[in-house]
């Protein structure tokens, strides 16, 4: 490796502990629910965004299921193309053509073949969609209806590259990765489903929880009620200690110790740790430059998250009686934006507060300020609104910044200027008023919240769905 290269490395090598710095282990532990056993009868779908992640979550469950007589198939949203470090330590060399891109995605795809195969799965069991790497959420907020498709700053690319893929030439639109997403789901039908968690700080693992969430709605005559097992990848400071340690289970991220979320885990025989563990080295694209975070989860069971829906009822007017709010839900420090800088300790320590309550037909979303937030505290909201009668490409995709008592409201990419939104902040205190017709009058939301003291976030929310009764 050139000079230039080890100093490219060793600059990312230091921002990668900084984002994941290490934090002391919980001081109790949750309650941890053994998840409910596979049967031969079951057809398991999992969904990874990007190659290994399917391996690091799920390598336990693939096998078992396996040997249950279970069917299994993985689906992989993106590539994973865009990982430029990682391919730089691998190659040595900098790659910034188009078609260097394309290779690296050729080349996460190989890997994730032959670790499937060490698993038992064959290609057959295997759908590579091929979207753009650390762009899906742009896309899930931005880019629906658009004359242009979203475009990949670094690899410059519209539309999904790889012949091979069953979304070759399918452009960088929501309607593409959700038609696409809701075709798999058709063919298949699976009644477990496996997926990346709303909470985690990795974009593109947030977003395909939320086209999952979407594509199961349009979808819910023909595949009723599948189980969702959110899995969790990206959390800073999570797992601890780093490295390969088959001695040790996981356990929850401390971020989550008092939070409203049900953890269940599968426990896994020693054989399949070793063939888990050896799954995770047929990733060495991946492997060399971060064996010692990826190793961390092969441990002696893997852990599913269970987001609840919050369930609001509409409420009389303001002026006739008190508001009551529901869907309380602890915030927790996002480790994706808290490498910027701040006390990464306290942002864990001191959790603020998210509620929400319908009414006079608008929501309204009460936030505490964490201790961090000062003068400087903006809030960033995002909603995503669902109703049975209108199809998802056509509903708004709003998200609010607001700064102080004032604030910019966005539908995709452009900004609006609605009626009826308002935003009232105390010392301790903001409430957003948001119109239901603004979100094009919802069956159930899909929020998330981040909160800054100045540039600097302290505090985020994971998106969870809110039904409207």
């Amino acid at each position: 490796m050139n000079k230039k290269l080890a100093i490219i490395f060793l600059l990312f090598s230091f921002l990668s502990g900084y984002c994941l710095a290490a934090l002391p282990p919980p001081t109790q532990a949750p309650n941890i629910k053994t998840i409910e056993p596979i049967k031969k009868g079951d057809r398991i779908l999992i969904l990874a965004p990007h190659p290994d992640d399917e391996t690091i979550a799920c390598a336990g469950i693939i096998q078992q299921a396996i040997s249950a007589g279970a069917k299994v198939q993985v689906a992989y949203l993106t590539n994973g193309d865009h990982n430029q470090i990682a391919f730089i330590v691998y190659e040595k060399r900098i790659t910034l053509r188009k078609s260097e891109f394309i290779h690296m995605g050729e080349v996460r795809k190989k890997e994730a073949v032959e670790a499937m195969e060490l698993l038992g799965l064959n290609k057959d069991n295997l759908i590579f969609l091929g979207y753009p790497d650390f762009g899906t959420f742009t896309i899930f907020s931005r880019y629906w209806h658009s004359p242009k498709p979203f475009r990949s700053l670094l690899t410059r690319i519209s539309s999904v590259p790889y012949k091979e893929n069953l979304s070759f030439g399918a452009p960088y639109i929501g309607e593409s990765i959700l038609n696409d997403l809701k075709s798999v789901l058709l063919k298949y039908k699976p009644n477990k489903i496996f997926v990346s968690n709303p909470a985690d700080s990795n974009v593109d693992h947030r977003s395909l929880y939320l086209f999952l969430q979407v594509a199961l709605r349009d979808l819910n005559k023909e595949i009723p009620n599948p189980k969702i097992y959110p899995y969790l990848i990206h959390c800073r400071g999570w797992p601890l200690p780093r490295h390969y340690h088959p001695e040790l289970s996981l356990e929850p991220p401390k971020q989550f110790l008092n939070s409203e979320v049900n953890w269940s885990e599968f426990k896994l025989t020693a054989g399949q740790l070793d063939k888990k563990y050896q799954a995770t080295l047929r990733y060495k694209s991946q492997t060399q430059s971060s064996a010692f975070y990826l190793l961390s989860f092969a441990r002696k069971n893997e852990l599913f998250t269970d987001y609840s829906e919050v369930q609001l009822k509409r409420q009389v007017s303001l002026k006739e009686k008190a508001v009551s709010f529901f869907g309380f839900s602890n915030m927790y420090a996002d480790s994706e934006l808290a490498a910027l800088g701040g006390n990464l300790e306290s942002l864990v320590e001191d959790k603020g507060q998210v509620s929400y309550a319908v009414v006079d037909s608008s929501i309204l979303i009460r936030i505490e300020k964490a201790k961090e937030a000062n003068r400087r505290f903006s809030v960033l909201l995002y909603l995503f609104g669902y109703s049975y009668k209108t199809p998802f490409a056509d509903m708004p995709k709003i998200r609010i910044l607001t700064k102080q008592n004032n604030f910019k409201i966005f539908d995709r990419k452009l900004m609006i200027k609605p009626q009826g939104v308002s935003a009232e902040l105390n010392s301790n205190v903001l409430i957003l008023k948001v119109p239901l017709e603004l979100l094009g009058d919802p069956d159930f939301i899909l929020s998330s919240i981040k909160e800054f003291g100045g540039i600097l976030p302290v505090d985020a929310t994971a998106f969870r769905r809110i039904d409207i009764e």
